[in-house]
């Protein structure tokens, strides 16, 4: 499948038809909807984003647990140091309640001094607002990846999630990012069909095959390249893994 038109064809078929309200159902997207208070949202989604690797259904059981700890207004709970009381008990595979205490608070002195995420990294890029990324979205948002070279998936499926905003499924809540600068969210299976299509060469799961799969998908549709992930993810997908 080597011609540009029949694969953007192709793609953008499968982008139709996973691109739908009941795909919401069964994906960790769920919960962002859950929130209609912009800070709650931010809050929810890079904390869901974060534990969004395994079987599914583990990611959404324990993303339901994690986010009980938080009550009605995860916002509130920040602002109120109830991560303060958070103790050392798994929250998803390798990630804690110390883990988690540890983005809160980071947030908590974020929020403390801006009105929202947005408006941080508003306020930190005034005027260069183009070149913001995931990689400098994480040290900003104190978010403790390994930002270098990694693909930093949890941190652009949490972007895809506040700044696209066209279909039923992202939420376009912010509008300081364009969807046409975001950056695919790179799992082992999204990686893995875009080899079979013939758009990643890289081998490595790294932050260039990111770039490098981007730049392609970006030829396909410059105003919003990320909308691929949906084609992406339900090409083959079997076991349910993110």
């Amino acid at each position: 499948m080597t011609n540009f038109h029949s694969l953007k064809a192709y793609l953008d078929n499968e982008v139709a038809r996973i691109q739908v309200p009941a795909f919401i159902e069964n994906d960790p997207v769920q919960f962002v909807h859950n929130y209609s208070c912009k800070q709650d949202i931010e809050i929810v989604a890079f904390i869901v984003a974060t534990i969004a690797w395994g079987r599914r259904q583990m990611i959404l059981r324990n993303a339901e647990r994690m986010l009980d700890k938080l009550g009605r207004s995860p916002y509130d709970y920040v602002m109120s140091e109830g991560y303060k009381r958070l103790g050392t008990a798994n929250v998803h595979r390798t990630f804690f309640e110390q883990d988690l205490a540890g983005m809160l608070h980071g947030f908590h002195d974020i929020l403390t001094h801006y009105d929202s995420m947005e408006a941080c990294l508003a306020s930190c890029f005034e005027g260069r607002a183009s070149e913001i990324t995931a990689w400098d979205i994480a040290p900003m948002l104190r978010l403790s990846y390994k930002v270098d070279k990694s693909a930093l998936k949890r941190i652009n499926m949490a972007l895809r999630w506040l700044v696209r905003n066209e279909g039923a499924v992202d939420l376009g809540l912010w509008t300081f990012i364009k969807p046409s600068q975001l950056y695919i969210p790179l799992d082992v299976h999204v990686a893995n069909t875009a080899r079979r299509l013939g758009l990643l060469r890289r081998k490595s799961n790294d932050r260039k095959a990111v770039e490098e799969l981007t730049t392609v998908l970006r030829s396909f549709c410059p105003e919003d390249p990320v909308k691929y992930d949906f084609a992406l993810f339900g090409v083959g997908v079997g076991e349910g893994q993110t």
